[in-house]
C-alpha cells in the first residue's frame, strides 16, 4: 500500500472536525485492513481505548511490557481490562537480546551513555514495536502536539515510511484539560502517578516527575537534557508539512 501527499490530504479534510468516535469509526470503514492501536496506558492512550472498546470497534489494542514499567502502569492494564471485559495484547522484548544486554553492560548501562540507552530502547521498546505492528495498514497513536517540539511538527495522518503504513494520532490537538474531562466523564481508569507531577510515563528508570512549569515530557531520559523521544516515531513523516 502506497498513499501520496494528496490521499493523505483528503484524509485530514475528512477527519479534521469529526469527534473521537466519529473518527475510530470513520477510521475503520475507511480502511479494509488490520488497525492496531499502541498503548502505553497514560492519560491520551487510556481516551482512546475506552472509545475503541466502548463503541465495539475491530481495532486490536496492544502495549509494550518492556519489563521495567512501573507498578501503577501494571495496575492500570489490569483495571482496564477487569472494566472493559476485552483483551489488550501484550508484547515482550526478546529474551536472549535482553539477557545478552544485561550480561555485557549491566541493568544499569543505560545511563552511562546515550548509545546505551537507545540500544535498551532499541530491545525493549523498538523490536517489539516492530513485531507488533507487522501487517498493520494503520498505526492509531496517542500523540498530542503539546507534549514536545518533535509532535507539535506532526499531523494528524502520516507515512511511517520505515514500516509502510499510515499512521493516525486523533488526540493530535487536545488539550490535557479535555483528556481528564473525558475521563471523568466516562470514569475511565487511569496510572495514578499522573496525581504525583508524572504526565509523560515509561520506563521506570528513565522517567521522573515534572517541575511545574516544565514541557510535558521534560521527565524522559532527563539525565540527557535534549532528548525526550525514545525513537518509537522516528520512521515518521508528514508530507503535508514538506508540501507547504
Amino acid at each position: 500500500m502506497t498513499l501520496t501527499t494528496a490521499p493523505l490530504q483528503t484524509l485530514h479534510a475528512d477527519f479534521h472536525d469529526l469527534t473521537l468516535d466519529e473518527a475510530l469509526l470513520a477510521l475503520r470503514q475507511r480502511f479494509d485492513g488490520r488497525i492496531a492501536f499502541s498503548t502505553s496506558l497514560g492519560l491520551e492512550d487510556q481516551v482512546i481505548t475506552d472509545a475503541i472498546f466502548r463503541n465495539d470497534l475491530d481495532i486490536e489494542v496492544f502495549t509494550l511490557d518492556t519489563g521495567r514499567n512501573f507498578k501503577e502502569t501494571y495496575d492500570t492494564l489490569d483495571a482496564t481490562r477487569t472494566k472493559y471485559g476485552k483483551p489488550i495484547k501484550v508484547f515482550y522484548p526478546q529474551t536472549a537480546a535482553i539477557e545478552h544486554y544485561v550480561t555485557l553492560k549491566g541493568i544499569n548501562a543505560l545511563y552511562e551513555s546515550v548509545g546505551n540507552r537507545k540500544e535498551c530502547c532499541t530491545i525493549r521498546k523498538i523490536e517489539p514495536l516492530n513485531r507488533a505492528l507487522t501487517g498493520a495498514q494503520v498505526w492509531i497513536t496517542g500523540l498530542r502536539a503539546t507534549q514536545s517540539s518533535f509532535r507539535a511538527d506532526m499531523g494528524l495522518f502520516e507515512r511511517d515510511e520505515q514500516r509502510d503504513l499510515v499512521k493516525f494520532n486523533p488526540l493530535l490537538n487536545t488539550t490535557t484539560a479535555q483528556l481528564w474531562d473525558y475521563i471523568r466523564q466516562y470514569n475511565i481508569p487511569y496510572n495514578k502517578l499522573h496525581d504525583e507531577l508524572f504526565p509523560s510515563i515509561g520506563c521506570a528508570p528513565c522517567t521522573r516527575a515534572v517541575a511545574v512549569g516544565e514541557d510535558e515530557r521534560a521527565g524522559r531520559w532527563w539525565w540527557e537534557s535534549h532528548n525526550q523521544e525514545c525513537g518509537l516515531h522516528d520512521g515518521t513523516r508528514n508530507p503535508l508539512k514538506k508540501a507547504a
